[in-house]
């Protein structure tokens, strides 16, 4: 796919950095269906080649974003080598400047959320509550909430299963599953319908 193609997907301004970004490397771009588990992925190929997958469904300023993060990942192990961790030091620096170098490509309520992000990169996207609420990745029934506005005791459906709240662990929140009895953690932002 080439870099004109992805227009489509992509805000205003961004061809400029994705011709700089991509200009020293073979590059695959694939334009995926929604995937529940991931908003895109980066490999290189046996032909030294490099391939990286994008959901279609993204917003544009997202489809960029995770755009941007795959690519890092290319630049970072082109750089300093195959044996650097995934989402270390190195990746973290590459997609730092990748994102304050392309700060203009985003709207304006956007670029303070994408500052703060990039003085420490993460790994997964679902880390960043601000990204999160910013893009409401997901598409959710208005009376959905998040699992942080949920009260010890409550009790909620998610994915057609009932659980009820036990209380806080960490960072997460520990829910039985009414059905099989088994407990679980879900994320603060983990989207829920809350049961009255």
């Amino acid at each position: 796919m080439s870099i004109q193609s992805l227009e489509t997907y992509l805000p205003k301004n961004t061809l400029d950095h994705l011709r700089n970004w991509f200009s020293d490397y073979s590059i695959h771009i694939k334009i995926t269906k929604n995937r529940n588990s991931k908003l895109g992925d980066y490999r290189k190929l046996r032909d030294l080649s490099h391939e990286i997958t994008i959901n279609s469904t993204l917003q544009p300023q997202l489809f960029f974003f995770v755009l941007t993060h795959e690519l890092a990942h290319l630049i970072a192990f082109e750089k300093f080598g195959r044996r650097i961790s995934p989402h270390g030091k190195e990746w973290k620096h590459t997609f730092r400047q990748m994102l304050l170098e392309s700060i203009e490509v985003y709207e304006e309520d956007l670029k303070p959320i994408i500052l703060k992000f990039s003085r420490s990169p993460k790994a997964n996207f679902m880390a960043s509550p601000d990204l999160v609420k910013y893009f409401h990745i997901e598409n959710h029934a208005d009376d959905d909430v998040f699992m942080e506005k949920l009260n010890a005791g409550d009790y909620f459906v998610y994915r057609n299963e009932k659980y009820l709240l036990e209380g806080l662990i960490k960072k997460n929140y520990l829910c039985l599953n009414l059905a099989s009895g088994r407990k679980y953690a879900f994320k603060p932002l983990a989207r829920v319908k809350k049961l009255s």
